[in-house]
């Protein structure tokens, strides 16, 4: 990528000078330091949040007690090629973002994790050292790896309790363009306005690129020759857990990692267009309790009391049901093996149980539990494979590693989210009419967790509210 943006986001936090490592300690646990603390708030003002797809803000996991960063570089969805071209060009950067936190942290080492064929191709070992701080972890090639908690245990071998944080277990999680994006603004004071993508599918050619936050899908595609053909759907993510988008409005936000174009008449995709209620009514009347979605879950293989045969009977009304198990579907990591490899009968657990937490997260039910848990004897025969997953899904035949696009995208406009990331939306602080520059703050953080928001174009902003800011490039 041609040079770096100077899109400094703030003057008030100096560039970066490597601390001298002081953790205090207090009755055994490791204390952040008053230098631990000005790393945080940089990371929060550069509008840093989770980019492969929860979008949680990335300063809101440096806490008390970490001695372990874990780089997510596991590609979890397939048909994905971002964060294994990101670590392909942008190695030393990442690497670089990941002795910043641990240096800036109480964390002692990081772990680059990722799919031992993929870290085959980018020329790694397992084990091996990148810096002083950092080691390559290989981890297995099944799905879904990318599931923090499956990752946390295959990274380090420690299980998480259930309904618990990796805080818990001395582990802080980043994706591997999380990790790029805080080197960025620790060390030139560059805040988040691009996005790195994978656009792929049923199209001649998979592409991976940088474009700017906000760009258009629609304007995208038609830079990249791109068309989507009749009977297909765009997906804003990976197969399974992307969403069907509207390819005339919607937008690329700071939590895209994706846009898959694939034909609509897969079963994976029919499962998205089928509404919840008419799911549910499939599930609660047909389901024969086979077990065999519970059999397969890869959190419950973990040891979690996840069990999605006994949650689509509790759906059904079937009998007194422990509020224990209406609460476990919080645990759900919602990675579709259930609908997808497990049911014979074509059902999905999976929306019975997203339905449950919707309405748990309304009174804030959480499943949680001080039990230590360990995985089952039976984990190692139950993992699904990512080329059997690709088969069972039927996407097999849309798997091309993607070209990576070595130019500057210039969009004509720009929409930028104040909710793209978990906690309050961003409080506009620009007008309609005003001009902004690439990389000048467009939103502040509003009060508890939340981000500021940065302009990814030099224009004029047409549309502000509480929603979205629209700038025209100029």
């Amino acid at each position: 990528m041609s040079g770096e943006m100077n899109n400094n986001f703030s003057a008030e936090y100096p560039l970066y000078k490597k601390p001298t490592p002081t953790p205090d300690t207090y009755d055994g646990i490791l204390r952040m330091t008053a230098s631990h603390t000005e790393f945080k708030e940089s990371v929060k003002m550069a509008g840093t949040v989770g980019a492969g797809g929860a979008g949680f803000p990335s300063y809101a996991k440096i806490a008390d007690g970490v001695d372990t960063i874990v780089i997510n570089g596991a590609e979890c969805e397939s048909l994905l090629y971002t964060d294994y071209y990101l670590m392909r060009r942008e190695l030393r950067k990442v690497v670089e973002g990941i002795d910043y936190v641990v240096e800036n942290t109480t964390a002692v080492r990081g772990l680059l994790c990722v799919k031992e064929h993929a870290g085959i191709k980018l020329g790694f070992f397992d084990g091996q050292k990148l810096s002083e701080h950092t080691s390559v972890k290989f981890l297995p090639n099944v799905y879904p790896m990318g599931d923090e908690v499956n990752l946390i245990f295959e990274a380090t071998g420690r299980s998480i309790n259930p309904g618990a944080l990796p805080i818990s277990v001395g582990v802080i999680v980043y994706n591997v363009e999380t990790i790029y994006n805080i080197r960025q603004a620790i060390r030139h004071r560059i805040a988040v306005t691009h996005k790195w993508i994978t656009v792929g599918g049923n199209i001649p050619e998979s592409f991976v690129l940088r474009v700017p936050v906000g760009i258009y899908v629609k304007e995208l595609l038609d830079i990249l020759g791109v068309s989507v053909p009749h009977g297909n759907v765009v997906l804003d993510g990976g197969p399974a857990m992307g969403k069907i988008i509207d390819v005339e409005r919607a937008a690329v936000t700071k939590t895209t990692k994706s846009l898959l174009i694939l034909p609509e008449n897969l079963p994976i995709i029919m499962s998205k267009q089928t509404s919840m209620e008419t799911q549910i009514k499939r599930g609660t009347s047909a389901c024969c309790q086979c077990t065999r979605c519970t059999d397969l879950c890869p959190r419950n293989q973990l040891g979690y009391p996840l069990e999605p045969h006994k949650l689509v009977r509790a759906a059904q009304g079937a009998g007194m049901v422990d509020a224990k198990i209406f609460a476990s579907a919080t645990l759900c990591c919602g990675c579709g093996v259930c609908e997808h490899a497990a049911c014979g009968q074509g059902l999905s657990p999976r929306a019975i149980i997203l339905k449950l937490k919707g309405e748990l997260s309304k009174t804030k039910t959480r499943y949680i539990s001080d039990e230590d848990i360990a995985p089952r004897d039976t984990r190692g025969y139950r993992l699904i494979s990512s080329e059997r997953w690709k088969e069972l899904t039927g996407i097999s035949g849309y798997d091309k590693e993607a070209r990576f696009v070595d130019k500057d995208i210039t969009p004509s406009a720009v929409e930028i989210a104040m909710n793209s990331h978990i906690g309050a939306p961003s409080v506009p602080c620009v007008k309609v009419g005003q001009t902004v520059s690439a990389g000048e703050r467009i939103a502040d953080a509003a009060d508890g967790l939340s981000l500021p928001q940065y302009a990814s174009v030099e224009g004029v902003c047409k549309y502000v509210d509480g929603k979205k800011i629209v700038i025209e490039k100029i």
